[in-house]
């Protein structure tokens, strides 16, 4: 449920989610009471944060690391399970002219090869998330600094992100935001 709330006495209106509505309406009186000449020249803007994470040159930079990471583990179990599954075909065809100890011999070390990569796949599953959670986390205390720094120098008293459920385009400033990015990502990273 969305409800449309009225903004001090200039009348903007702003829809947002019902649960929304009292915190905006606590965050913007008390502006509106601790200076009520201020609350008429209020600056709000709008960031699309899923866009930032999913165009901007470090999320790309954070992606690509993380292939190029894991790439060569992914493509050493690849080999082994292909290695399986000739294993397996040749264990089917030959079968027949096989002794049951034989037969059976085979299936077992199939098995434990088979359960041997699925651990394999999994340990490394595991790597991948918990490294992936690691780039994530940096990325994303990267993107709050960048939209705090923008926001700071454009003197914008609130800037909103998730939960947005409508805003007017002319409150975006996502494409600021991304500009700021890659104007970033385009100095030499100092360490």
């Amino acid at each position: 449920m969305k409800r449309l709330i009225r903004l001090g006495s200039w009348g903007s209106r702003i829809a947002v989610p019902g649960g929304l509505v009292a915190l905006l309406a606590v965050a913007l009186s008390g502006v509106a009471l601790a200076a009520p000449a201020q609350a008429a020249g209020l600056r709000i803007a709008v960031v699309n944060y899923s866009q930032l994470l999913q165009q901007s040159p470090q999320a790309k930079a954070a992606v690509a690391k993380l292939r190029a990471e894991f790439a060569p583990k992914q493509r050493s179990l690849q080999v082994e399970a292909n290695q399986l599954k000739l294993k397996e075909d040749t264990l089917k065809k030959n079968e027949a002219t096989m002794t049951q100890d034989q037969r059976d011999q085979a299936q077992l070390d199939l098995r434990e090869r088979y359960q041997d990569l699925a651990r394999k796949q999994s340990e490394i599953q595991d790597d991948v998330n918990t490294r992936r959670n690691e780039l994530m986390s940096r990325l994303q205390q990267t993107l709050v600094q960048v939209v705090q720094n923008y926001a700071k120098q454009q003197r914008y008293d609130l800037v909103l992100a998730d939960g947005v459920i409508y805003s007017d385009a002319g409150l975006d400033i996502t494409p600021a935001i991304l500009s700021a990015l890659r104007a970033q990502a385009a100095r030499p990273a100092h360490r």
